[in-house]
């Protein structure tokens, strides 16, 4: 690359952060590359270069003519002059010479050839044949040339056996002619002269016609020449247009002007070249997002774990030290009487099987969270799992004095796994349970709105602090941490709820009111359902 080149370019180093993505065993490394990106520079157009080219070609070649004319046509017409004259000669030398054997043309060709011929007798006082009015003069000027006389005026040209051509110069006339003098076979003197003046004017008179017709000519080449450049470079500057927009990453120009010329074909082959380019792009960038949703999930994945161990630590550590302690109390005969034992005795039982319960909803939130839970989507009725749900729960209910309002009446059918809606209405009740305050009321609604059914639990009590309202659906989260140690809760329960919704493709949610607090969800509606 030389200098000028190298200035054209700007070097542009492009950092990537030198990051590592880890994966599995493997480990990414992201290195710094660079780009040479070409600087803009003066736009030299193709449609100028070629059309300057033609005129300046087709200007050259007028040049060149108009210089061969000024210099050689003179040159060219004396030569064609002598070659008439030469051949006046012949053709009457070949009829003979005499007046009775001139043909009929010779007279228009004379005439054309703007020639005067004089023809005499061997002794040349006679007058055989003459086109010429001043003929006396002529032969006059034939008797001295033949005796020499005109010698000092007389350039000879061209001499043969019987005819010599000449330059001569006619001091009285003061014009210059070219002329030819010779003996027929039969004797007689032949004598023909053309003016040089003539041939002169006449290649003046060409040069300057040629002058007046070679500048429009040239203009109106350079008119026609740019139009037709224009057509030729058009699919050039099409095909230009949409390289720039395929190196913008842009490829859905194609290109329009078809031709089956070598333009044409590049044409198609920047079609075919773009689409297979976008193509691959398109497979390239389906490929990074899916490889960045593997990367994300693993990511979420070691993080759900990280948060899982912390979490599970953090609430086993209370039960494990109750049961540590009560049972190193039992070693150690602390209390010696049976009650004492026996308490001792059912608080550690009390503490394993709420260890034993969370560790079962720990499972059960795990499988819904990484899908690995099954789910058997069916049409059920709802109105009959609630009244399940509210039927094995009536001892809690009965215990809490808690007064619940529900009137389920025809079958209310919806689509879902009806095993995990059971649990979602099992949480939600034992939530409102064990959250009751005021009247202890909780009543239970279901209602139609749109292509689903909102199923909702309200119980009266304390509303949640509205910066919480968010946060209940989080593993582990108590709004009252107190209150929820002394009912033995886990802060697992909403959020296996959340996750059997997310499984469904459903909604949930939980609203404040004055008196108490409500928690709904939503389930695909089948058929014709009724608000219960």
């Amino acid at each position: 690359m030389n200098g000028t080149e190298k200035q054209n370019e700007t070097s542009m180093e492009i950092p990537a952060e030198d990051s590592r993505v880890t994966m599995g065993n493997q480990t990414e490394k992201k290195h710094r590359f660079h780009l040479k990106m070409p600087q803009k520079g003066r736009k030299h157009s193709v449609k100028k270069r070629i059309a300057y080219t033609f005129i300046a070609t087709m200007a050259a070649t007028l040049l060149i003519i108009g210089l061969i004319n000024y210099f050689f046509l003179g040159s060219f017409y004396i030569r064609d002059k002598e070659h008439i004259l030469a051949e006046s000669f012949q053709k009457l030398n070949a009829t003979g010479g005499d007046s009775d054997d001139i043909p009929d043309t010779f007279e228009q060709f004379c005439v054309t050839n703007n020639l005067k011929v004089i023809i005499t007798g061997p002794e040349l006082s006679s007058f055989v044949y003459s086109n010429a009015t001043d003929r006396q003069s002529l032969q006059t000027l034939i008797f001295g040339l033949i005796s020499g006389n005109e010698q000092a005026n007389t350039k000879v040209v061209d001499s043969k056996d019987n005819y010599q051509i000449q330059k001569f110069y006619d001091s009285h006339a003061d014009a210059e002619y070219l002329q030819i003098i010779g003996w027929f076979d039969n004797g007689n003197c032949y004598f023909a002269r053309c003016p040089l003046e003539s041939i002169t004017d006449a290649v003046g008179l060409s040069n300057q016609f040629y002058l007046f017709i070679g500048i429009p000519i040239i203009i109106i080449g350079a008119i026609v020449i740019w139009i037709i450049t224009r057509q030729i470079v058009r699919p050039v500057q099409e095909l230009t247009e949409i390289s720039k927009k395929m190196a913008a990453l842009d490829f859905d120009a194609r290109y329009v002007s078809g031709g089956k010329d070598e333009i044409g074909e590049l044409g198609n082959n920047f079609n075919v070249m773009s689409e297979q380019l976008e193509q691959a792009i398109s497979e390239l960038k389906s490929a990074n997002v899916e490889l960045q949703k593997d990367i994300d999930k693993k990511t979420q994945i070691d993080e759900m774990r990280r948060e899982f161990l912390s979490n599970v630590t953090h609430e086993l550590k209370t039960p494990i030290a109750l049961i540590q302690g009560y049972a190193e109390g039992l070693k150690d005969n602390i209390n010696d009487d049976e009650e004492s034992r026996e308490f001792y005795c059912d608080v550690i039982i009390d503490e394993a099987a709420k260890m034993n319960e969370m560790v079962k909803k720990l499972l059960n939130l795990n499988q819904l969270e990484f899908g690995e839970d099954q789910i058997n989507m069916e049409r059920f009725d709802l109105n009959a799992v609630i009244k399940g749900v509210l039927q094995s729960s009536d001892i809690l209910i009965r215990q809490k004095e808690a007064k619940v309002l529900f009137t389920g009446g025809d079958p209310l059918y919806v689509w879902g796994d009806e095993f995990k809606v059971e649990e979602v209405i099992t949480n939600y009740l034992t939530n409102a349970l064990n959250h009751l305050d005021y009247d202890h009321t909780i009543e239970i609604s279901c209602k139609k709105e749109g292509n689903v059914v909102k199923t909702t639990v309200f119980n009266t009590g304390d509303p949640i602090p509205e910066e919480d309202l968010d946060k209940v659906w989080v593993k582990f989260f108590k709004v009252d941490k107190a209150r929820t140690r002394e009912y033995g809760g886990s802060g697992i329960g909403l959020s296996i709820v959340k996750a059997i919704m997310d499984s469904f493709q459903q909604q949930c949610g939980c609203q404040n009111y004055d008196n108490g607090v409500a928690f709904w969800f939503t389930l695909e509606a089948d058929g014709k359902t009724e608000e219960v």
